[in-house]
């Protein structure tokens, strides 16, 4: 059997890998554009930033190898050739023709796999060719914005607040430049996150000393003896050495489109769930097919290593006869912003307004361990739940604590389709060096069953803002204690500081004709006051979800 791979990337290799181990006998060949294979390149930020020492370290195995194109043949008998483009698929004769220095060559197959990738996506903006100006999505990539800086670079912009802007915002930090992310929407991480959760990464890139713009548009590349010297952005200019640009990919389909293959309405290559395209001979995976996504029904695109990898397994799994199915992704995601762990998963309220999912939203902030255990951070934790079904659908969490864990078991829940009262009894592992005995996330479901039966109303911040900037007759009251209170409060004459503790004792101070929106640090205090209030004859009460973990003046 002839399998030719174009593409050397973790969908092409990880199915040739897949071939050979259940097919001893097959050749396989492998097409490579690039001087690389089997380049971890969501690696490439923290090469740029100095974590990762050698370009090499992002394709060594765990034991020290480096996986070049020696090592393929040697361990796999698998061929790899680098520097190589495919040019054409003649699917009648089922060949590949492929060119090298110049020199032309057909290879011939009997099942073909298309792992072409993904290009970075440039913005039709003036000066955007210009000298200075690169994206971070190759090694070569990299390797430019490490030789810039040596050669003096200071200043630079990144255009563009996705997960590659974000990423590379840290690593160009780590290098002390001064860092600008300019981002067209109204938030950072526009696709994954919603924006209570995005104004505390926000607020944390600012604190590091990254300057974030939203709301804000690239207009022109500035350039000055040759190279870039400034970026307008909403009529204003920002002085830099260096620019990168991370404002989206689009899937590699060119080859496949000129071959006369079927693709879909994402612009990527259809597949069906067998990773099979619109021939029965040719498979394809990585960044340049479509995918379901799992909770919307619609096709998306995922372009992200691992489900490259699961990819790639399937699509080894049946080139020779097994029937793996991959059916889909719930774009499920995890990055590091300095000292902050970001993760989402499922959909976020905008998503789910668009895909026609009415959904009701907790936020439940709390310790990732035990409170009293040394080393406990804090994690903001938001709850999407499908209001019809009250399955969960969506997740976001961020913080200095253990999210990565909660985000995947989030992942899980919505994967087998849980409900909220299901999530609360998981059986999760307790130790305090680990978790509280309630974990987070079982934290999120209980409030989440609570705001669902009735027990509290909540409020967000941006509409408790909305009131007060309005003059609304409301009243705030703060339920922390007097010195977490004159650390910091909301800034408004409506606020009253009665402490917890003293709650059932100064009832009558709090008039009963108005709306008490009840605050506290997390949630848990102003939960508890909301349930005295209302047993107390309180009718119009109200719980700032998040508290002041999630205000902003």
């Amino acid at each position: 059997m002839d399998v030719v791979v174009i593409g050397g990337g973790a969908a092409g290799l990880k199915a040739a890998s897949r071939i050979r181990r259940k097919d001893a006998e097959a050749k396989i060949t492998v097409v490579e554009a690039g001087k690389y294979v089997s380049l971890g390149r969501c690696g490439l930020p923290y090469y740029v930033g100095g974590l990762v020492h050698e370009i090499d370290n992002l394709r060594e195995t765990t034991y020290g190898a480096i996986r070049d194109e020696n090592y393929f043949k040697r361990l796999k008998n698998i061929d790899i050739l680098t520097l190589t483009k495919a040019i054409e698929i003649d699917r009648k004769r089922r060949t590949v023709r492929v060119v090298n220095n110049g020199k032309e060559d057909e290879l011939n197959y009997d099942y073909l796999v298309i792992a072409t990738g993904s290009n970075p996506v440039k913005p039709p903006v003036e000066g955007i060719d210009a000298e200075g100006v690169t994206t971070l999505a190759s090694a070569e990539d990299a390797e430019k914005i490490v030789e810039m800086w040596e050669e003096g670079a200071e200043k630079a912009v990144i255009i563009g607040a996705g997960l590659i802007g974000l990423e590379s915002a840290e690593a160009l930090k780590n290098l002390d430049m001064e860092v600008t992310v300019v981002e067209m929407m109204d938030r950072v991480a526009p696709a994954i996150l919603d924006r209570d959760v995005t104004m505390l990464v926000e607020k944390h890139l600012e604190e590091k000393g990254v300057k974030v713009l939203t709301n804000t548009k690239v207009e022109k590349i500035v350039e000055g003896d040759g190279k870039v010297k400034g970026v307008v952005a909403n009529g204003k200019e920002i002085q830099t050495d260096l620019v990168v640009v991370a404002t989206g990919i689009k899937p590699n389909v060119e080859l496949a489109e000129r071959a006369g293959l079927k693709i879909g309405e994402t612009g990527a290559i259809w597949v069906n769930e067998y990773m099979q395209t619109s021939d029965e001979k040719i498979y394809a995976g990585g960044d340049c097919v479509e995918t379901n996504h799992l909770v919307t029904g619609r096709k998306i695109i995922a372009p992200f290593g691992d489900v490259a990898n699961k990819q790639g397994r399937v699509i080894g799994e049946n080139i020779t006869g097994g029937r793996a199915v991959f059916s889909g992704v719930i774009n499920t995601a995890v990055f590091k912003i300095f000292d902050f762990t970001v993760a989402a998963t499922g959909v976020n309220e905008a998503a789910a307004k668009d895909a026609g999912i009415e959904c009701m939203s907790v936020i439940a902030p709390g310790p990732d361990r035990a409170h009293y255990y040394p080393g406990t951070a804090y994690i903001r934790l938001k709850l999407l739940v499908e209001k019809e079904t009250w399955k969960v659908v969506g997740a976001q969490a961020t913080g200095m604590g253990e999210v990565a864990k909660r985000i995947d078991i989030l992942s899980t829940a919505i994967q087998a389709g849980m409900t909220i009262d299901q999530l609360s009894n998981l059986d999760l592992a307790y130790a305090p060096p680990y978790a509280p005995a309630l974990d987070p996330v079982i934290t999120a479901a209980n409030v989440a069953m609570n705001k669902r039966d009735g027990m509290f109303k909540g409020i967000t911040v941006f509409e408790l803002k909305e009131k007060l900037d309005r003059g609304d007759d409301i009243i705030v009251l703060d339920v922390r204690s007097e010195d977490e209170f004159k650390r910091s409060h909301i800034s408004s004459e409506k606020v009253v500081n009665i402490p917890l503790l003293e709650l059932r004792e100064r009832l009558g101070e709090i008039p009963r004709d108005k709306e008490i929106v009840t605050v506290c640090a997390l949630g848990l205090r102003s939960y508890e006051t909301a349930r005295i209030l209302k047993g107390a004859g309180f009718e119009k009460v109200k719980v700032l979800e998040g508290g002041m973990a999630f205000w902003f003046e």
